[in-house]
């Protein structure tokens, strides 16, 4: 099925960089290797997040690790409380550019230095968790991609009551310190309001950590639910393999925020393409290091949403998905 643009953005700021078009280095001119240090809330290896497309991002921008640049990796484990120590480590390295990983890497790289720039990438919500002033104009070292978390809730929600007959109980697996204070109760002020207007019943099921999700799931098994809305967390999408593995066990219909968790056997999706967001943080690097302040760097927000739905999946559960509703789908995996 062709993709096209499902629901564009509206108002904001939303600022597009060629991601070849880079300041060229000078030649043949002596310069120390400029030096990343890399702040990750998750796992490193087949566990963690797929950082690839921040890392082509760079090649694509003439930047070869161990060659041009310098990179230094730390990374949480899933323990949102390491990342403070973690960030304190970078600093002292002193590296040209922080890039910090999601939100709670973003805050954490934040306590600890006012003067290293650092590019946040997929933060929820940059300006209700206090890291820029406004996204056109984030006045301080932050700058970054968002990927507009408190905003999809609601929507997701109503897609699957598309898909799901008679959806009248739906379980949230939630992180309750995903972000800030007030981005969470954002997102749970969007899914509460949702739920009203659809006429659902939401029951809450909270995660601290990858070590809280087994009595999570067994909190939803016996809540017995029609269907499970995975809330937007780094840790939560870091988990991705067990919750596909609970909800097929389960035969829970599910709905999540990246695309990922469908391409993996996840029976929907919608939101921003990580991928493209991780690869725009590539080009915050280059503008920074070629002397841009991340004061003046607008935060990039997506200007699309992808709905991505699986059709094996889909039949598996026993589930008709009308062909209205896939019309609206950028992508269907048969």
């Amino acid at each position: 099925m062709q993709r096209r643009e499902f629901i564009a953005l509206i108002g904001g700021v939303v600022v597009s960089w060629p991601l070849g078009a880079h300041a060229q280095k000078p030649i043949g001119q002596a310069a120390k290797m400029p030096r990343l240090g890399m702040l990750m809330p998750g796992d490193s290896g087949p566990s963690g997040v797929d950082h690839e497309p921040f890392y082509r991002g760079l090649r694509e921008l003439d930047y070869i690790e161990g060659k041009n640049i310098a990179i230094e990796r730390r990374y949480a484990h899933s323990n949102v409380e390491r990342l403070p120590v973690l960030a304190a480590e970078l600093v002292k390295l002193k590296p040209d550019i922080i890039v910090a990983w999601s939100t709670p890497a973003a805050l954490a790289a934040r306590q600890v230095t006012n003067t290293i720039p650092i590019v946040a990438a997929l933060m929820a919500d940059p300006v209700n968790d206090g890291l820029v002033a406004t996204l056109a104009r984030p006045g301080g070292n932050i700058t970054g991609t968002t990927f507009l978390g408190p905003k999809l809730v609601g929507k997701r929600l109503q897609l699957l009551r598309d898909v799901v007959p008679n959806l009248s109980h739906v379980s949230a697996l939630w992180h309750p310190h995903a972000y800030g204070e007030r981005t969470m109760g954002g997102i749970l002020d969007e899914i509460k309001d949702a739920a009203r207007s659809l006429g659902m019943q939401i029951q809450l099921v909270p995660a601290e950590g990858p070590n809280d999700l087994d009595n999570a799931f067994s909190i939803i098994t016996k809540d017995r639910p029609d269907a499970l809305i995975l809330l937007p967390s780094a840790m939560l999408f870091g988990q991705y393999k067990r919750i596909l593995a609970f909800v097929a066990n389960d035969r829970l219909p599910a709905i999540y925020q990246a695309r990922e968790f469908a391409d993996a056997g996840g029976l929907m999706s919608y939101g921003a393409n990580l991928n493209d967001l991780f690869r725009l943080s590539a080009s915050y690097v280059d503008k920074i290091l070629n002397g841009a302040k991340p004061s003046n760097l607008p935060v990039q927000q997506p200007t699309k949403f992808e709905l991505v739905v699986n059709m094996k999946t889909a039949k598996e559960l026993g589930l008709t998905v009308s062909p209205q509703f896939l019309q609206l789908a950028d992508e269907v995996i048969d």
